[in-house]
């Protein structure tokens, strides 16, 4: 259902329309890797040490048996789901959101409508993924940082129309909370 709603059904609209060009979404420029490579560097360092400095301070304990329960996934089948999560689930929520919730809709609704809209989409795309994982307080916080993460994706790919930016970033910080994963599902060691 995903890659139908999220690939398929942008990537048609794109291709009957003619007037957008798909695949500027996926150009690099070897002058793009090096900025979109450190902020992706910084990324995934801030995340891994705010989890290691403040992460004593939140009670994740609800993460692990709803990861368990709710989707089947174990310390046995983790490094898969995260190497998934990680790469091929953030090519579609960024060529959903950043490249047609946000590149195309520019063009249509201009530059404040797509990014509110892109980066609030995002926003409460992940409630239903972390739905009973924290308190509310915890889960209005991550739900206001996403918003503002899909506003910074938004960012990185506005000037140069295409998608690599904040997919490479996105890879790291999946990365990053994957990492954490890894550590609450027992897969790697507490520090």
């Amino acid at each position: 259902i995903k890659m139908v709603l999220f690939l398929f059904v942008p990537g048609l609209f794109l291709l009957i329309s003619k007037k957008y060009r798909m695949k500027s979404f996926f150009q690099v420029k070897k002058r793009d890797l090096g900025t979109s490579g450190l902020i992706a560097a910084a990324t995934f360092s801030c995340i891994l040490a705010g989890y290691f400095i403040f992460g004593s301070q939140f009670d994740f304990s609800a993460v692990a048996p709803s990861l368990q329960d709710n989707l089947g996934i174990t310390g046995d089948n983790f490094v898969f789901v995260a190497l998934y999560i990680s790469f091929v689930n953030s090519f579609m929520e960024e060529f959903f959101f950043r490249g047609f919730a946000f590149l195309v809709l520019k063009q249509s609704l201009g530059r404040k409508v797509s990014y509110l809209f892109s980066g609030g989409a995002f926003a409460l795309y992940h409630i239903a993924i972390m739905d009973g994982w924290f308190s509310s307080v915890l889960m209005g916080l991550l739900i206001l940082s996403l918003f503002g993460a899909g506003l910074f994706f938004n960012r990185l790919d506005d000037k140069k129309n295409t998608i690599f930016p904040s997919w490479l970033v996105h890879i790291s910080a999946n990365l990053a909370i994957n990492v954490i994963g890894c550590i609450l599902l027992g897969v790697l060691p507490k520090i």
